[in-house]
């Protein structure tokens, strides 16, 4: 068969991913030596330290999701089994013909959990908690442990997603599969009337898949008729996943029923196309012996372009693939078969795309963050550095003094040190402010006021009969919940005016060297506002009316929005949260090195009255230090720069490092006159450890 591109030795998706794993864990691990050796150097306050943590986890937590979106017998599972599960030498999703897959399933991997498969009974669609909920009680799911080194037992268990059971039409009804003013879409009822329904809602896989372990989530969605009964699924499940496979039959096409799929719940005008993949699947049904090699190629070539141009897509989106040739390539090693199958194509395709992409926001994310933390720790670093430079000035002046004017001198210093600390009520009174417009933000973000809101929706949502006025109700409430994040917005701004006042005063009165944080970036989480709600009132076309005349679907509806909801608002909070921190202890930092500085200056005076011959030794330890503050400067620039330009393909290499260079860079050139000994930097003895530990 011929591919689609020429490179046969492209990374698969496999080793991509194992690829952005080891530069994640390398990012991780640099953080780490990045924190320890600021504590080693007392440059560690609350700020830096939470932003540090917030950046590690983050790092090490992230996850990368791939739904899997296809109607009925497409093949779907088989090609899970090709991308993901082919080392186990045998399939290990159901993948027979027929339904297989019945309920949305993820796999996953949460170390604090053993191995099992949980399963939601179907009967939860009754009550009105949302999934997320459901989570949260484990002891509502059918629980089978997993053994991950036995191929069979992970493969039988794993049966237990394409269980099905048989129900009433009333049952089918209350569960969501069955409306009576849609007959054509209603599954068939045997002859005893009874309808066959999925036995589970959601299914939840935890094992040690090593993709898994390093955070890839695989999600496993059912048909048609369960994706549009599972309002949290669709709503909040698929639109989150980094990457969307959605897969077609080649010998098919688009169908009326795979039409419906991409246009209510996978696509919509204003979303980004570029996750979505299209996968014509089962190209091998086209291997017609009696056609020649070309005229297959420009089969296949001509179902690509159809589709593309029905899902308004481009072609480059839509990949031909045998999942099931491909499967049986990789068991048995067969390379030709393997590219005849086109499958790496595909992985190619979601390595590049999803992967590059993820990467890039990621490096995004740590870049912004370890710049501000730069630029935080290089004022404290700075802070040190003018205090010294004072006291050199004073030590300098007192050279040949007597004894009068030594005692004059240490009486200037107490008398700064007196005004300094009634700095405190200034100091008090800025924060009294900032907490009490604080307070303002925290209310409009909170959970009581998003509450209001989602309760104010679920009454107009439960009025009775068919709601045409569904779409406004959902407009009205988030127009209401982005002047919530407005109003927030316009606090922070009063906030960060009144400090760059309040600290600009300070530093002219007191001589401090403070600096407003950069104010909370808010307009992304109007951003994600704006996510939600396009997966929402895409789910609130035509087709929905009847279901969304239920009152419990109505609120099972609103108890999916609220979970999305939440996570945005917590964010944000987390963001002005972290900006707070970020002023207070500027202002504690600077307030506790000013009482250190003080303290040092008398102790000098003191030293230098006892004995004449200890103001050189003075000067010696003030010049020795700092040239210690130069070594740290430069040294916490060559640690944040490693991690902000650290490059994306070279975790290994990057782990190589050059102790006796970095040695240098500890070690002045010469060492001054000093009287104490110098301050170890821990730097080089600390990344060797982590290293080794690594390695």
């Amino acid at each position: 068969m011929q591919t689609l591109v020429d490179s046969p030795v492209a990374p698969s998706f496999n080793e991509q991913f194992d690829s952005h794993s080891a530069w994640r864990r390398e990012f991780a691990l640099r953080l780490k030596l990045l924190s320890d050796w600021m504590r080693d150097h007392e440059l560690l306050d609350a700020s830096v330290e939470e932003r540090l943590q917030r950046l590690e986890s983050q790092m090490r937590s992230d996850k990368v999701m791939v739904a899997f979106v296809a109607e009925f017998s497409r093949g779907k599972s088989e090609l899970i089994n090709a991308i993901f599960f082919a080392a186990y030498g045998r399939r290990i999703m159901p993948a027979s013909a027929g339904r297989t897959t019945m309920c949305p399933t993820e796999l996953g991997w949460d170390a604090d959990v053993p191995p099992c498969l949980r399963l939601l009974p179907i009967e939860t669609r009754l009550q009105p908690q949302a999934l997320m909920e459901w989570r949260a009680a484990p002891e509502k799911w059918t629980r089978v442990d997993l053994d991950v080194n036995d191929a069979a037992q992970l493969a039988q268990a794993f049966e237990k997603v394409a269980e099905v059971r048989k129900v009433t039409k009333d049952e089918a009804r209350a569960l969501g599969f069955w409306h009576d003013e849609t007959p054509d879409d209603n599954p068939m009822a045997d002859a005893q009337g009874m309808i066959e329904v999925p036995k589970w809602r959601h299914a939840l896989i935890n094992i040690a898949h090593p993709l898994l372990k390093q955070g890839l989530v695989i999600l496993d969605t059912p048909g048609l008729n369960a994706i549009g009964a599972e309002p949290e699924l669709t709503v909040s499940l698929i639109p989150q996943a980094h990457a969307v496979v959605f897969i077609l039959a080649a010998d098919t096409g688009v169908t009326k029923s795979d039409l419906s799929i991409w246009r209510e719940h996978l696509i919509s005008e204003s979303a980004d196309h570029s996750s979505r993949l299209v996968v014509l699947n089962k190209i091998d049904t086209m291997w017609d012996a009696l056609s020649t090699q070309q005229q297959i190629n420009d089969n296949v070539e001509r179902q690509r372009a159809t589709t593309a141009e029905i899902l308004a897509l481009p072609k480059s989106q839509v990949i031909p693939v045998s999942a099931q040739k491909g499967l049986v390539a990789k068991v048995t090693g067969d390379q030709a078969l393997l590219q005849a199958s086109q499958l790496p194509i595909l992985e190619q395709a979601l390595s590049d795309g999803m992967m590059g992409q993820r990467q890039a926001i990621l490096r995004g994310a740590m870049s912004s963050g370890i710049i501000d933390l730069r630029a935080e720790t290089t004022r404290v670093i700075n802070i040190r550095r003018r205090d010294l430079a004072e006291q050199m000035v004073e030590l300098r002046g007192l050279r040949g003094k007597n004894a009068t004017v030594i005692r004059h001198m240490r009486s200037r210093i107490e008398s700064e040190q007196a005004e300094f600390d009634a700095s405190g009520s200034r100091i008090h009174a800025v924060r009294s402010i900032h907490l009490k417009l604080l307070r303002e933000v925290f209310s409009a973000l909170g959970t009581s006021t998003l509450k209001a809101e989602l309760r104010q929706l679920n009454d107009a949502l439960r009025q009775p009969g068919i709601k045409l006025g569904v779409r406004k109700a959902y407009t009205d409430t988030f127009s209401r919940l982005r002047e919530i994040l407005s109003h927030a917005k316009g606090l922070n701004s009063e906030i960060q005016t009144m400090l760059t006042t309040s600290f600009r005063q300070l530093n002219a009165e007191y001589g401090f060297s403070l600096q407003t944080p950069r104010e909370p970036e808010l307009a992304r989480y109007e951003r994600d506002l704006d996510a939600v709600e396009r997966s929402h009132t895409q789910y609130l076309g035509i087709g929905n009316l009847l279901r969304l005349a239920q009152p419990d679907f109505a609120d099972r509806l609103v108890r999916a929005l609220a979970t999305r909801l939440r996570v945005v608002y917590e964010s944000a909070l987390g963001e002005v949260e972290l900006w707070n921190k970020s002023a207070a202890s500027q202002l504690d930092a600077q307030l506790r090195e000013r009482r250190k500085t003080f303290a040092r200056r008398i102790e000098a005076i003191d030293r230098i009255q006892d004995a004449a011959n200890t103001l050189d030794e003075r000067i010696g330890e003030i010049n020795y230090q700092d040239h210690h503050l130069d070594i740290l400067d430069k040294k916490l620039m060559e640690l944040t720069a490693h991690l902000v330009d650290m490059p994306e393909t070279s975790a290994v290499a990057a782990l190589s490092v050059d102790a006796s260079a970095q040695e240098q860079v500890v070690a002045p050139s010469a060492a001054p006159v000093q009287t104490t000994p110098p301050v170890q930097d821990n730097h080089t003895r600390g990344e060797a450890q982590i290293m080794t530990r690594a390695a």
